[in-house]
């Protein structure tokens, strides 16, 4: 929708309409919900409108298609993003004004959907952005979570897990297609049956329980371009979904028994694993998605072409970490047992199809099946999967024969396990990691020998971000001051941000950027006060870790510092110091404990720092809760320092690095993941870097060297921090974070300090004062936080997908007409 298409007029008695129709209300008399529905309801009109084109072109130009498997995608609220790539922000912004409404508030009533939960969901909605903006035709496939992973409440500074009931009234940006439904089937067995008509044996799968997958379509606009592609999201119903005999006898709860049962696919996101249940729930889930998508692509793919021979021409099939691999087996299930190939042809078209990004570097975090689970739940998935072993097994030992480490440190299948990273690099053409160091890794160690085996299939795609959503309508005056001094060529090539650095040594520039940047946390403050209740200084530095809780990722190491600088604040209060706020915000897993104890601590920590008037307001901590899409928008544009400082060599990329540079935040970080590749862009001079590299690490983790309690032993400092832990300081119970002391210097789970905090602390807290020296000289600071925005071209998702498309898809562009 071109601007001067919007009608404004038509606009507004569009909504009084929906308004009527929907509620029987006037626009006076009608809640914020209702108006935001009434709105939802008629720009999703406009969306259909644009989709109905952007499909003819589809079919008319015979794209090839690429199918983003993903088990999360965290899309954010939909209306603003949806208006700014429609054209009509301002537009519709005028036309409600003029009836009295505020489209800030409107866009508050909508629910974040609970489609996804960190990194990996984030990372498929920024792609399917890029994707629609690029002009590239994609379905995102995932699951239609109904209360996603769960919405974070903070009780006593415990972390608590309640529903995430996005659904609870209507989302008008969704549309329900029964139409292609299909039916995906657990359990049961198989046999071989003799097929007369082909001369042939064929797979025959009984005594099976099935569900009914629904998708629901949600629009994906490109900007400005009248592509508009799908995020297909499936619902689990029932076969029968109500047995009125059982309900006749009195059995009212077997009348819904089947429907309640498909329910528990689709209610949340990553169900708790520790127990044999939650494991078999994961892999239903799984499975269910992978085979509904599948199918329909099939169908789409025959309702175009005669035959499936061409499917690798013209489909593309990236599976987004280990959870979609079942693609690889189902895809060679309905070739072999839906439509007659042979296991050659079958492998042929699946490997030339499917190709697997690889988001881990840890190996407990590469999925892994237990046999009697996967081949129960899946059984005629496992007998595929048992035979692309074995042939692979074959092709190990011409290779390399007689080497029985390559076997074991390869095969598909062993110690009782099915190994799904292993499955999903032998069963695709191509594997990738998303950075550099990331990649480099994985070839090094990690995957080293199916990179020795394979080469040709490795290559690095470094992650990106839309900066539609974290610059342009995340932090709109930002967005408009550049606009105002480069054009806005750079909202859909971030490259063009490169022309900012003419500006970098001018102090009005510069001081207007500033001052941007102080609204923006104005505003963070506004919000912190309003779910928080406590009163943070704007002109403090706004120091910020948000991202999931885990050891890895280090929020342990930066609470610790700040009770280190509350100690050093309490026993030299004369020191100079410049206030600090550190903000946190994070989901620990359910079933993490020792994660959800370093989210108690941090609020532990909180309420004695901010309540502690010996301090006198120079150190605050807040976190922030229910972290999500929405208020990360608010947080990227306030902070001042990105924290990035997980331990090197254990973040496969990150992306919030990548969102706080494009806002103005230099990096605090360690040399790891797509930092490496931040600091090459920005230069080290505009960043703050420490800690271990991961070559270091690497080497204590093969060889051992690493002893934390010489260091506890040998710097008080540290040690007066770690005995507050269960000396009574921040809990009076002293065994509540006994765990977290342990942690760092016994064995009592596992290697003492995994994670190497107290080896980075000191190179941490220097690091920490280059921060505060360098702030104090605004100027200096002014120009270092401008260049990481006007040096954050490379990491737009636009390039990302361009290196997909080239390297790995071959995807065409579809263009639409006027």
């Amino acid at each position: 929708m071109k601007k001067e298409q919007f009608d404004k007029e038509q606009f507004k008695a569009d909504v009084k309409n929906a308004l009527r129709l929907q509620y029987r209300k006037h626009i006076d008399d009608a809640t914020p919900q209702q108006i935001f529905q009434a709105v939802g309801s008629v720009i999703e009109s406009q969306v259909v409108e644009e989709w109905f084109k952007a499909c003819q072109a589809y079919e008319e130009q015979q794209t090839k298609i690429v199918y983003y498997l993903s088990m999360e995608f965290l899309i954010g609220r939909a209306l603003g993003n949806d208006l700014l790539n429609l054209g009509a922000y301002e537009g519709v912004k005028e036309a409600l004004e003029e009836l009295g409404v505020d489209l800030n508030a409107i866009e508050d009533q909508e629910p974040d959907p609970a489609l996804g939960n960190g990194g990996l969901g984030r990372l498929a909605s920024c792609f399917m952005d890029s994707l629609a903006t690029l002009g590239y035709h994609a379905y995102g496939c995932g699951i239609r979570y109904h209360y996603g992973m769960f919405r974070q409440q903070i009780e006593n500074g415990f972390q608590k897990e309640v529903p995430d009931n996005w659904l609870v009234n209507m989302y008008p940006f969704e549309m329900k297609r029964p139409e292609h439904a299909k039916e995906v089937r657990f359990g049961g067995n198989t046999r071989i049956e003799y097929d007369p008509a082909t001369g042939t044996n064929k797979f025959v799968y009984e005594n099976y329980s099935s569900v009914r997958a629904v998708p629901y379509d949600i629009p994906i606009v490109g900007y400005k371009n009248g592509i508009v592609n799908v995020l297909r999201i499936w619902d689990a119903e029932a076969i029968n979904d109500f047995e009125l005999a059982s309900f006749d006898r009195g059995e009212y709860e077997k009348a819904v028994e089947q429907q309640n049962l498909a329910r528990t696919i689709t209610e949340v996101l990553y169900p708790n694993d520790n127990h044999m249940a939650g494991k078999e729930l994961r892999l239903k889930q799984q499975y269910f998605f992978i085979s509904a998508s599948l199918q329909e692509a099939l169908r789409k793919h025959l309702s175009k072409y005669p035959t499936l021979d061409n499917l690798p021409e013209k489909v593309a099939f990236q599976m987004n970490d280990t959870h979609p691999t079942v693609a690889v087996p189902e895809l060679m299930r309905l070739l072999m047992d839906e439509h007659g190939y042979g296991w050659d042809e079958a492998w042929d078209i699946t490997t030339r199809c499917c190709a697997y990004t690889n988001h881990t570097i840890m190996a407990e975090a590469l999925e892994k099946w237990p046999i009697d689970l996967f081949s129960r739940l899946l059984p005629r998935i496992y007998q595929i999967v048992e035979e692309i072993n074995r042939r692979f097994l074959i092709e190990i030992q011409n290779k390399y024969p007689g080497n029985n480490d390559k076997i074991r440190n390869m095969a598909i299948i062993y110690d009782g396990q099915v190994r799904m990273a292993y499955l999903a690099i032998v069963g695709g053409h191509a594997v990738n990691g998303v950075a550099a160091l990331h990649t480099e890794i994985l070839k090094k160690d990690v995957l080293k020998d199916f990179y020795e085996m394979m080469p040709e299939k490795f290559s690095n795609k470094t992650n990106g971000i839309t900066q539609r959503r974290f610059l342009l309508h995340g932090n709109p005056n930002l967005a408009a001051w550049i606009t105002d001094k480069i054009g806005d060529g750079w909202i859909t090539d971030l490259s063009e941000l490169s022309k900012l650095k003419v500006y970098a040594d001018d102090p009005r520039a510069l001081q207007e950027f500033m001052n941007i940047k102080h609204k923006n946390k104005v505003r963070l403050a506004e919000y912190v006060l309003e779910h928080n209740g406590v009163e943070l200084d704007p002109n403090s530095i706004f120091d910020v870790q948000v991202k999931r809780l885990h050891e890895y990722k280090r929020q342990l190491l930066n609470i610790l510092h700040v009770i280190y600088l509350r100690n050093q604040l309490k026993e030299h209060p004369e020191m100079e110091f410049y206030p600090r706020t550190f903000i946190f915000g994070a989901k620990a897993s359910a079933g993490y404990q020792i994660a959800k104890l370093i989210i108690k601590l941090i609020n532990s920590v909180a309420d004695s720092v901010n309540n502690d008037p010996a301090l006198q307001g120079k150190l605050k901590v807040v976190f922030i809760e229910d972290y999500k899409v929405s208020n990360a928008e608010l947080i990227f544009a306030a902070a001042d320092v990105s924290e990035q400082i997980s331990t090197a060599s254990k973040e496969a990329s990150g992306t919030g690095n990548m969102k706080f540079m494009l806002n103005g935040a230099p990096t605090l970080g360690t040399m790891d993941g797509a930092n490496v590749e931040i600091v090459k862009e920005v230069g080290e001079e505009n960043a703050f870097i420490f800690g271990l590299s991961s070559d270091e690490v690497i080497n204590y983790e093969h060889n051992g060297g690493y002893d934390p309690n010489f260091i506890f032993n040998t710097d008080t400092e540290i040690r007066q921090v770690l005995v507050e832990l269960v000396n009574g300081t921040f809990d009076p119970d002293t065994e509540m974070f006994r765990p977290i002391y342990d942690s760092l210097l016994t064995d009592k789970y596992g290697m003492p300090d995994k994670y190497f905090i107290l080896a980075d602390f000191r190179s941490y807290m220097e690091a920490q004062k280059r921060v505060e020296a360098a702030y104090r000289d605004q100027a200096k600071w002014s120009k270092m936080a401008f260049l990481n925005i006007a040096s954050a071209g490379k990491f737009s998702s636009d390039r990302t997908i361009e290196e997909y498309v080239q390297d790995i898809w071959k995807l065409e562009k579809v263009v639409v007409k006027d």
